[in-house]
């Protein structure tokens, strides 16, 4: 089926997880992944509308104007730990500390997406629940030393080795927790491209 109606997809993100998940919805797709967005915000901003924050903010950091018949793509994803806010690690340190944190514990996975084009854009959330069993020092060091999570929100893949062994249960979506709803995505698309928002 035509998603898009005629119109041309740009994934605006370095993500080879997001690409093979929007890759799954059958829709055609170019990524460009030029920004000039510095991913801060404000430090007053409640905690679950911080994807949406930087959400917007890589769509309109995007490197180039769009023309007519293109619809931006971005997203974020974001790991709240109680009150820790917990985006990607700094370093192996960090890393650690994070998963420290997360072991025997439930946290939220707060994942963004936006659709921009010339004249309107549209910002959805989606948030799932995940539960890791106590994880020894061991099996963390194994983990970051072997996977090297640094450009995942929390330092960890759902979808790798941490996930196989330490994950116990999701409510919600695993695909927002890989880093794109493609739900949310699917729907949205149609939303957005509603005559209704024409004109």
């Amino acid at each position: 089926m035509d998603l898009l109606k005629g119109r041309k997809l740009i994934l605006a993100s370095g993500s080879p997880r997001r690409r093979e998940l929007l890759s799954g919805l059958d829709v055609v797709f170019t990524v460009e992944t030029g920004n000039s967005f510095d991913e801060v915000y404000p430090e007053t901003l409640r905690h679950e509308d911080i994807p949406s924050f930087l959400s917007k903010g890589k769509s309109h950091g995007f490197h180039r104007q769009l023309t007519e018949d293109e619809i931006l793509l971005t997203s974020d994803t974001l790991v709240l730990c109680g009150e820790r806010v917990m985006g990607k690690p700094h370093g192996r340190e960090d890393a650690v500390d994070m998963l420290r944190h997360l072991s025997g514990r439930e946290h939220k996975v707060i994942t963004a997406v936006t659709f921009r084009d010339c004249t309107h854009e549209l910002t959805l959330s989606d948030t799932a629940v995940v539960r890791f069993k106590v994880l020894t020092d061991e099996e963390i060091d194994y983990y970051v030393d072997s996977c090297k999570p640094y450009d995942k929100a929390g330092a960890y893949g759902i979808q790798e080795w941490i996930g196989y062994v330490g994950i116990e249960g999701i409510r919600g979506s695993y695909f927002t927790i890989m880093g794109l709803p493609v739900h949310l995505v699917y729907s949205g698309l149609g939303e957005f491209l509603a005559p209704s928002r024409k004109g």
